[in-house]
């Protein structure tokens, strides 16, 4: 999807709200780069829309919290073969 930035911008942002998705998910919905997920919504969104950008990061906030759990059942289902 590369076409208009601030559309995929506010697009990637309505996503993740809409559907509680983490960044990883994100990118490989819409076929763009982790970084360029990162870049679109830390950078650009606060200048294009700040009350969609506050929405946004409480959703990365909690994905940031959670990471490590998610790591750990990760492993243990690589580890356990499930």
């Amino acid at each position: 999807m590369k076409g208009n930035i601030e559309e995929r911008a506010c697009d990637l942002a309505v996503y993740i709200i809409e559907n509680r998705t983490t960044v990883r998910a994100a990118a490989k919905k819409f076929g763009v780069s982790k970084s360029t997920v990162h870049k679109d919504l830390q950078d650009r969104l606060p200048q294009l829309n700040p009350g969609l950008y506050r929405q946004v990061k409480e959703i990365l906030e909690i994905n940031k919290a959670q990471r490590h759990i998610r790591g750990g059942i990760a492993t243990r289902k690589k580890y356990k073969g499930s």
